[in-house]
Formats: C-alpha cells, sequence, structure tokens
C-alpha cells in the first residue's frame, strides 16, 4: 500500500514521487510506503487551505461542530481497526493502542461541544450608550506536526479545535507512523468535511516542517516533539511572527513518600515508566523516594518487573512492546552505559533484548538503576525508553527540590497519605500536570495539557485551553448614542 498525501479532499501523489518504507517495529515487516514530499507539495496544500478557510470560517459554529460529531461516530465504529493498525506501526500494546483511539473519539465529542460554547465576554462600557464585547476569531491555516508515540491522539488535540473554531489546517504526521493520519484522512472524507478543511503532507520534518514554518499563509505552528527541535521550531517562527506552540520533552518524577501505600506506588511506577515502552513525554523516569522505605520500593519493584511479558503488542498478554527503531534501542542503551559510568547501580534490565521472537524487533529490557544521584546525565536528560532512576531522599522538602531541579516541567506525582504533604506538593512542585497517589501518565482531554520550562512555551493541547492556539481575541464596541465619545476623555468616573 502506498500511502498518499491528502490534499483539497483527494490523494495526491507528491512532487517528486519518492517513497520510504513504514516498519513494524516488533518484528521489521513492511507495512506501507509513504510519499516523501517537498516544499511545492507544502505549497499545494497551503493554497487549498487558504481557499477553503474563507468559506469555513463562515459556517456557523454548530455546524462546524457537527462533522466532528460524525468523526466521532466513525472513529467509534472502527475503534478496533483502528487500534490494531496503530500497534502496528508504532509498536505499543493493543490495549494501549485502544486507549490512544478512544482519547481521539473523546477529544471528537468534546470539542464538538465547543461549537455551541465558543464563549466570549460581555463587560459595561465606560461610556453612556455603548456596548463592549470580546469574541473568538479564526486565525487561517494552522501547521500541526506530530510525533510518532502518539500518532492519532496529539493529532486529535490539535486538529479538532482547530476545526470548531473555524480554521483550515496542513498536518505532517510522523513519518514513522503514517497509517494513522491515512486513516484519518479516510475518516475526514466519509464524514464529507469540506475539502481543504484537513490536508495532510507526508514527508521528513527537514523538507516538509521547515516548508510549514516558513510558508507565509500558515499563522499558526503547533509541534508536539523534542525540546531540540521545538527550539529551532520557535527561531524560525520567530523570525516569521507566526505564533507557534510547543509540547516537548520531560523528566518525569514519581516521588514516594515514607507513609505512601507502597503497593499503590509500585503500580504507579511500572505502568508510567513502562507503558509505551517509556516512549511517552509523560513517562516515570525518575523515582524520588524516602530513605525509610526506599529498599522495600526496591524490592517490591523489582519483583513485579520480573512478571512484565515484552513483545509484539497484538499479542493481548503481552505488557511492553518494542521501542520505535534502532536509532532509539541505541540511544537507550548509551544512557545505560552513561548511568554505569557515573556510579549509578545496575538493578535489573539495561540490555537490548535478542534472540527468539525479539529477533528483527526493537525490544529493550524494563531497566532499574538506584543509587542515582539528582545531579546525574541519567537523572537530567531525557532518555525516552524504559529505564527508571531511583533517587534518595530524607524529606519531604528535599523531594520537592530535586523533583524540580531538572530543564523540564511536565509531569509529576507524589504518593503521600497526608493530606497536608498533597496540597504542598501540588503548590509546589514546578510542572504543568500533578498527580497525587497516580503516576505520571494518565492526563484526561477535558484538561489542558502541557508544561512549564523546557517543556513547552506557556501554551496547551487539549481542554478549552487548546481553543487559545487557535482562535484570535477580537474586541467589538457598539456606539448607539449617536454622537461620537472618546473612551478616557469624555468620561469622568
Amino acid at each position: 500500500m502506498k500511502l498518499m498525501n491528502y490534499v483539497n479532499g483527494k490523494w495526491q501523489q507528491g512532487a517528486e514521487g519518492d517513497f520510504a518504507a513504514v516498519v513494524n517495529p516488533a518484528n521489521g515487516e513492511e507495512l506501507a510506503q509513504v510519499q516523501m514530499s517537498s516544499a511545492s507539495d507544502v505549497d499545494n496544500a497551503v493554497k487549498a487551505a487558504k481557499a477553503a478557510q474563507k468559506l469555513w470560517a463562515k459556517v456557523p459554529a454548530p455546524k462546524r461542530a457537527s462533522y466532528l460529531y460524525e468523526i466521532g461516530r466513525i472513529m467509534k465504529d472502527r475503534k478496533e481497526h483502528l487500534a490494531q493498525v496503530l500497534t502496528k506501526e508504532m509498536g505499543k500494546v493493543i490495549e494501549e493502542g485502544r486507549g490512544e483511539v478512544q482519547e481521539g473519539i473523546d477529544m471528537a465529542f468534546y470539542m464538538a461541544g465547543e461549537g455551541r460554547r465558543l464563549f466570549g465576554e460581555t463587560t459595561p462600557s465606560e461610556l453612556a450608550d455603548k456596548f463592549a464585547m470580546s469574541v473568538r476569531a479564526p486565525i487561517g491555516v494552522v501547521g500541526l506536526i506530530t510525533p510518532w508515540n502518539f500518532p492519532v491522539a496529539i493529532a486529535t488535540w490539535k486538529s479538532f479545535p482547530a476545526i470548531v473554531a473555524g480554521n483550515t489546517f496542513v498536518w505532517k504526521p510522523a513519518t514513522e507512523t503514517p497509517m494513522m493520519a491515512y486513516e484519518m484522512s479516510r475518516i475526514f472524507d466519509e464524514a464529507a468535511l469540506p475539502a481543504g478543511v484537513a490536508n495532510i503532507v507526508f514527508g521528513a520534518g527537514s523538507e516538509v516542517g521547515t516548508a510549514m514554518i516558513e510558508h507565509p499563509d500558515i499563522r499558526v505552528i503547533s509541534f508536539t516533539g523534542s525540546t531540540e527541535t521545538g527550539r529551532k521550531v520557535a527561531e524560525a517562527g520567530g523570525r516569521n511572527l507566526k505564533k507557534v506552540s510547543l509540547e516537548m520533552g520531560g523528566k518525569n518524577a514519581v516521588i514516594v513518600m515514607d507513609d505512601a501505600d507502597l503497593d499503590l506506588a509500585v503500580e504507579g511506577i511500572l505502568w508510567s515508566a513502562f507503558g509505551t515502552a517509556g516512549q511517552r513525554c509523560t513517562a516515570c523516569s525518575r523515582v524520588i523516594v524516602h530513605k525509610d522505605v526506599k529498599e522495600d520500593l526496591q524490592n517490591r519493584l523489582l519483583s513485579k518487573m520480573e512478571g512484565l511479558t515484552i513483545g509484539d503488542g497484538l499479542d493481548e498478554s503481552v505488557k511492553i512492546g518494542p521501542v520505535i527503531n534502532r536509532k532509539a534501542l541505541e540511544k537507550i542503551h548509551s544512557y545505560i552505559e552513561i548511568g554505569k559510568e557515573e556510579g549509578a547501580k545496575l538493578l535489573a534490565g539495561g540490555e537490548i533484548l535478542t534472540g527468539g521472537h525479539y529477533d528483527n524487533g526493537n525490544y529493550y529490557a524494563p531497566t532499574l538503576f538506584t543509587d542515582v544521584d539528582a545531579s546525574m546525565r541519567i537523572a537530567q536528560e531525557e532518555i525516552f525508553g524504559p529505564v527508571i532512576s531511583v533517587i534518595e531522599v530524607d524529606s519531604f522538602e528535599a523531594a520537592i527540590e530535586v523533583n524540580n531541579g531538572v530543564i523540564y516541567g511536565l509531569s509529576s506525582s507524589i504518593y503521600t497519605q497526608d493530606i497536608n504533604k498533597a496540597f504542598k506538593a501540588q503548590r509546589d512542585l514546578d510542572t504543568g500536570i500533578v498527580y497525587i497517589n497516580a503516576g505520571t501518565s494518565g492526563a484526561e482531554i477535558h484538561l489542558p495539557f502541557g508544561g512549564t520550562k523546557g517543556t513547552g512555551n506557556g501554551h496547551r493541547d487539549s481542554g478549552v485551553a487548546a481553543l487559545d492556539v487557535f482562535t484570535e481575541w477580537k474586541s467589538v464596541y457598539v456606539d448607539f448614542s449617536g454622537k461620537l465619545q472618546r473612551a478616557q476623555i469624555d468620561n469622568e468616573i
């Protein structure tokens, strides 16, 4: 199967005619061939989106929302098929694949509801016989750049609020996971979304992504990916005076205090650290544990880790799937060597899995380091794999300091039975997401998603906050006095 660009309601081959293989990370099987597009393909997509947006913006918002309801209905009917495709191309286990598709379904229905809200404000004027209000206005053509680890959920976080707000979009999916984008193009088509509202251009970031950021008619860039790449996106977008929304890396921690329910903490740590094989921006990479329960927690973690099944995510019994490709394997393993050199003690894992059903796939053993100092590279840098670093502390205050002592600020968690510590933690942890007695993963679509410091630039995906990325505020004044009235001059209060 060859995956073509979806532009102006049609599947089209790119100008260059080049294709790249899409490979199942579980077994090396080639699943499809994906179009590798050029800057001219981006330009064609933007022209289609720009023409369509003039009409789309005039469609009443509840009518725009009706398309999202239909898209959500089709996704719901097709949920298992979409989950199977997702697991094949990305590798995450099938229950996670189903969960990710459900997230997209939830976002469709949630953002469809905003079609009858999109609230502005009315406010008293300081002048007599004058009315004042603010409204949300669409921006125009928006550019979406999405990663491979959540190939449908993150795309829906961005595209659905853009649609309901009256924008059109050009979407560049990750080249590793284009099949979900193709499936979404089929759904857009089946839902009769007007031609040009949704446009998908496949290709490399260096070619397609750069062309999108540089294109004068794309007014917004919404990007999810690494902090290194995000910085480049921000620099290029800033030069072109675009609104740029960035959701980037994380170095997330679970804090376990001496009064914690350790069995519950272990469950949360394992899910957060090893779900999606650690390839989440919200993955737990650090466990900050009070010295009085450190040994007990480690022993419980090791015991549970022994029972984790690793393999092809389509197998319902498997709990950890492969990582995305060989390059990711090598990066993860390089950090294991760094940790050893820094003096951390390796308790489990630390190896690329080979032989038997691991052949031809990209599998890394769940890994646990202990005696990790908070300043070590394995405790500071994003590894993006199934690796936990255990850091010992002797107080609540020290735990907060260690949690905050990284350049990222996405997600944090604390396990404690002390209500005072719980409330202090939600106040003092400097992350965009805080969990109490739960792991670092599990965000819900009706709340803002994003982080502080090196994780983002102040914008948020998901929830009503996502509308702020894809709308401009417009202030409207209606003077029905029949005379010239000058604010701040003709009034004395």
